[in-house]
Parts: C-alpha cells; sequence; structure tokens
C-alpha cells in the first residue's frame, strides 16, 4: 500500500515574520518557488501532515523536516541563516518500509537494506560511509551524524545512485529514520 488521501489534507501556513505576524501564504502541495508569494518567511504554522522546509528554490540546500506544530521563530530554532524558499509535501505511507544502502556511489560496495530505523551505521554495519541508496518502500530522513543529528536530506522513494551528484558533497550519512504515522 502506498501514498492515501490523507495527503490532500496536508497544510502549512507560511508568515513574513516571526510569531505568526505579516502577510501569509497557504500551502497544501509541493511549492519549488516561494518568492512570488512572499519575500521573506520567519516563522509558519503546519496544521496537518508533514513537510520538508528548503532554505533555496527548487528543493535544494539545507532541508528541515516539519510535523505538525507551531514554529514561531525557527530560524533561531533550528540555527537558519536564511528564510525558507521551497516546501515539499510528504504524502502519509502506510505498509512497510524499505531501502538499501551502500558503501559507494552506483550501488557499489557494501549493500544492507534497512526496514526500521537505524542510529547509527558504523555500529550496526560497521559501514563507515553510504554513497548512494535504492528506497524501495516508504519516506525516509537520512542524517549526516548517528543518532538522527546534524543536516538531513529527505528520501522518498527512488534510486540514489550518487549522493555527491546530488548536491550533498562532503556529507555523509550515518543514520535513517523512517517517518512514519506517528509524526503527522
Amino acid at each position: 500500500m502506498t501514498s492515501t488521501g490523507m495527503n490532500m489534507m496536508s497544510r502549512i501556513v507560511f508568515y513574513e515574520d516571526r510569531n505568526f505576524q505579516g502577510r501569509s501564504y497557504e500551502c497544501m502541495s509541493d511549492c519549488p518557488d516561494m518568492s512570488s508569494y512572499m519575500s521573506r518567511c520567519h516563522s509558519c504554522r503546519v496544521e496537518r501532515g508533514c513537510f520538508m522546509v528548503y532554505d533555496r528554490t527548487n528543493y535544494m540546500g539545507n532541508q528541515y523536516f516539519m510535523r505538525r506544530g507551531e514554529y514561531a521563530d525557527y530560524m533561531s530554532m533550528f540555527g537558519m541563516s536564511d528564510c525558507i524558499r521551497s516546501c515539499r509535501m510528504i504524502p502519509m505511507h502506510r505498509g512497510s518500509y524499505r531501502m538499501r544502502i551502500y558503501e559507494r556511489e552506483n550501488f557499489g560496495g557494501q549493500m544492507y537494506e534497512l526496514m526500521d530505523d537505524c542510529d547509527n551505521i558504523m555500529d550496526r554495519y560497521r559501514m563507515s560511509n553510504c554513497m548512494s541508496c535504492n528506497v524501495m518502500d516508504g519516506h525516509w530522513l537520512m542524517y549526516e551524524q548517528p543518532h538522527y543529528r546534524g543536516r538531513m536530506m529527505y528520501m522518498r522513494p527512488g534510486e540514489y545512485r550518487s549522493f555527491m551528484n546530488m548536491g550533498m558533497s562532503g556529507m555523509r550519512f550515518m543514520s535513517m529514520r523512517r517517518i512514519m504515522d506517528s509524526c503527522y
């Protein structure tokens, strides 16, 4: 089973200023460039669903996971140096989760299959690096440091042959977490 009709209910509201002040923009799906709607964005309210927000247009730059809640001043909360420029709605997934991680680019080197969260690939698999992956089922967050810390990247089903070609050069992924119903 894949994404459900619940996705139509996802909703995030962005505000130009901190504490939900200034002009607002409501979004219920992906938005690659928010600059035509607002000149800046410093707070948001996720009313339903989950979203990834990005500090550059076209889903580029640093990524932040937003679940239902209020973010009155997320710039200081997340240590962002810039404001949100694009966002992507994360579809709710019901069913199994499956991802293969590889030590090298193009699915080379050691391979391990994950079906649950992994807080440290070095401890669990003796794997010092993850350079490519294949997400077969579910939606995942991959983190730069063990124990779900550091910069993150949203991975939806698909093949990711080279993280370096995705603008993630110099970034290693050391922990992975499923985006589950409890996030919504």
